[in-house]
């Protein structure tokens, strides 16, 4: 397979470095620097090699919910092709704009080239690993909250912002799959985007291919989410793979915390879920914010001092975390993006 992907990585590396400088800035002026280095000094690194562990279990376990989705869809890949691309995504995800569409694009992209299957059914089981994914995070969010709520009875302004995050993120997941299940609905808009791309291109795409090209794709879209709906028993193992993934990555946290627990930080497992499900809820909304502006840190930081983490220790522990779910996924994304590249290279050098 010879693949070809370009994208703004000098960009996307500013942007991070842009981000850690903020971040970098939120700490030196709005955390206690005592307080911050006694607690960087106490974490442990065994607890902490755990959460490296638990973060692979999580790519692993939700490559293999998308392996298992396009299976289902006979879209013949192996196991490997999957994590791999997902690596990429991930990888693109953190250096291009438009979080979440930029990665599963990448996927779809990659995927098509890969099995040759119309990129129809590979949307079609991506978009099904998005609700799938979306509905497991919120169902956790929902359980958590309520638990917490139960337990804790917290002010009406928490109240009031879970109630926001539960509601945006049902009407988002209910949005998607609207659009995936109404055919006529798509169609138009995807007429729409064709004429507007012909119109942006003054000509140098003819609107007749561009057309037929989008009419065949929507059509093994539809086709493929038909599938995966006439097939619930199917659905039973990716759903099941898909709960293990969010438990590995809920687990990040968990165990970034209890590195930290020589501190005597207290933190309740419904606060780290609540936290893990708003950030998750916001990464996925594609604003055009890179992931690694500082934004997601800083807002953690402060989510979990809202729950009564030390603002010194909530730093901490948001950096532990985010080493491993930003740093350590761009890295291993970009030795499976180079892993890729190479292999390609050989392809064309073998022809």
């Amino acid at each position: 397979m010879t693949t070809e992907m370009r994208f703004p990585k000098t960009t996307g590396v500013l942007l991070l470095i842009v981000g850690l400088l903020v971040f970098l800035l939120y700490v030196i002026f709005f955390v206690p620097f005592k307080d911050f280095l006694t607690a960087v000094q106490q974490a442990s690194l065994f607890y902490y090699s755990l959460a490296f562990i638990a973060l692979f279990l999580a790519v692993a376990f939700y490559s293999l919910t998308w392996h298992n989705l396009l299976k289902l869809l006979s879209v013949k890949t192996s196991f490997v092709k999957a994590f791999q691309f997902t690596l990429i995504g991930t990888f693109v995800d953190i250096l291009v704009p438009a979080e979440s569409v930029s990665g599963d694009a990448s996927r779809i992209y990659l995927m098509s080239k890969e099995s040759g299957e119309n990129p129809g059914k590979v949307v079609a089981s991506v978009i099904g690993h998005r609700i799938l994914s979306g509905v497991v995070t919120v169902g956790g969010l929902i359980v958590s909250s309520a638990y917490y709520v139960l337990k804790y009875q917290p002010s009406l302004l928490f109240l009031e912002f879970i109630g926001i995050v539960v509601t945006v993120s049902i009407v988002s997941l209910s949005l998607l799959f609207y659009l995936s299940t109404h055919r006529q609905t798509t169609e138009r808009i995807v007429n729409w985007l064709v004429k507007l791309l012909s119109r942006l291109s003054r000509g140098h795409w003819r609107l007749d291919h561009l057309k037929s090209s989008a009419e065949k794709m929507l059509a093994a879209f539809h086709v493929g989410i038909e599938t995966l709906g006439e097939r619930p028993k199917g659905l039973v193992m990716p759903a099941f793979l898909a709960i293990i993934a969010w438990f590995f990555d809920v687990l990040i946290a968990v165990l970034a915390f209890y590195s930290l627990g020589s501190l005597g930080v207290k933190i309740s497992l419904s606060s780290i879920v609540i936290v893990y499900s708003v950030m998750i809820g916001i990464q996925t909304i594609p604003i055009g914010i890179p992931e690694g502006m500082g934004l997601p840190e800083i807002s953690m930081t402060a989510l979990y001092t809202w729950f009564g983490v030390p603002i010194a220790i909530s730093a901490v522990a948001t950096i532990l975390i985010r080493v491993l779910t930003l740093g350590v996924r761009l890295l291993i994304g970009f030795i499976a993006f180079q892993l890729l590249g190479i292999k390609a290279v050989g392809s064309v050098a073998s022809n």
